[in-house]
């Protein structure tokens, strides 16, 4: 065994010998790299609101952010999840949010309060509280803030026309930071409803009368759950509360530019939703666009491809960057 062992050494010295001796040498390859992209920071769990007690109420919301590196402020996009009135998870859209902020944007994914312990107007206050403490503190994530945007899907699409629709309504400024502006220059409204009475109207009778029910999810959004202070009924019992929590209700020429995405194949908020809304802006005058993916779906695939993504993309540097 000591002899084969020998051997085998013996061996190993000799080729690297010879290799010293031939001097082979092996090229490397060079790769040219453009700077494209700026590393980003992500800073997870920030709390925004103070956690006092409003009302019989105690909460606590928090936010994610994006923030690229750069010498100079950034603008600002706010994003906002959807969940059907009853959640509101700020890790969604992690694929879109990254590709704003690869695109030059601090990019925050805010919490807000939801169905069925809280109900409108409360979540469009903490949307504008988001943007009030991310002013106050813009110098610690490096925002720009004369350059503010919203971007919502779904439950998050109508929290972010309505904010783009309230410019300087101080009627949803409540909480702290009220010495900074709620206001944003734009707006991006992803399969968002409009009207919350006409949710499914695109779809068969029968679920048609399924928003018609008091447990569905934006009857509780409207007017509260039974047992906990909310009426019975749904939203067409309470025509004036659902209207009031409406954005369609709240166009006028003090809406900032907006954009609107929807899937002709979205099974839970009608198509038409973002077609009203975009309807009534571009009667006033404000600028809109609408766009309808064919094939897709309320989420899902689609909504992450770069076709699409590119329209946010030029979208928010029309009127944040320009």
């Amino acid at each position: 065994m000591r002899k084969i062992f020998v051997a085998l050494l013996f061996v190993a010295i000799m080729a690297s010998f010879a290799y010293a001796e031939e001097g082979q040498k092996f090229e490397s390859k060079i790769l040219n790299v453009e700077i494209e992209k700026n590393p980003i920071s992500l800073y997870e769990d920030i709390p925004f609101n103070s956690g006092k007690e409003r009302g019989s109420q105690m909460f606590s919301l928090a936010m994610d952010i994006l923030q690229p590196d750069s010498k100079t402020p950034l603008p600002l996009i706010v994003y906002v999840s959807g969940g059907g009135f009853i959640m509101a998870p700020k890790n969604n859209w992690i694929q879109q949010r990254m590709r704003l902020a690869e695109a030059g944007y601090v990019v925050a994914s805010i919490e807000y309060r939801h169905a069925p312990l809280s109900k409108f107007p409360l979540p469009v206050e903490d949307c504008k509280l988001a943007i009030r403490w991310l002013r106050a503190h813009a110098n610690q994530y490096n925002i720009d803030v004369n350059r503010v945007g919203i971007l919502g899907n779904s439950a998050g699409g109508y929290l972010s026309s309505f904010v783009g629709l309230i410019n300087g309504n101080k009627e949803f400024d409540k909480g702290d930071y009220l010495e900074y502006s709620s206001d944003v220059l734009c707006a991006v409204d992803i399969f968002g409803i409009s009207e919350v009475m006409s949710i499914g109207d695109d779809y068969p009778e029968e679920e048609r009368k399924l928003h018609d029910s008091p447990g569905i999810t934006e009857a509780m959004w409207v007017k509260g759950v039974p047992g906990f202070g909310g009426p019975d009924g749904g939203v067409k019992d309470f025509p004036e509360e659902s209207r009031k929590a409406s954005p369609l209700y709240y166009v006028s020429e003090k809406a900032v530019p907006m954009l609107f995405m929807h899937g002709d194949k979205d099974k839970s908020v009608s198509p038409s939703q973002t077609d009203k809304i975009y309807q009534a802006l571009r009667a006033q005058g404000i600028e809109a666009e609408r766009y309808v993916i064919p094939g897709a779906a309320h989420g899902g695939p689609h909504w992450m491809q770069e076709p699409v993504m590119k329209i946010m993309v030029d979208f928010f540097d029309k009127y944040l960057k320009k």
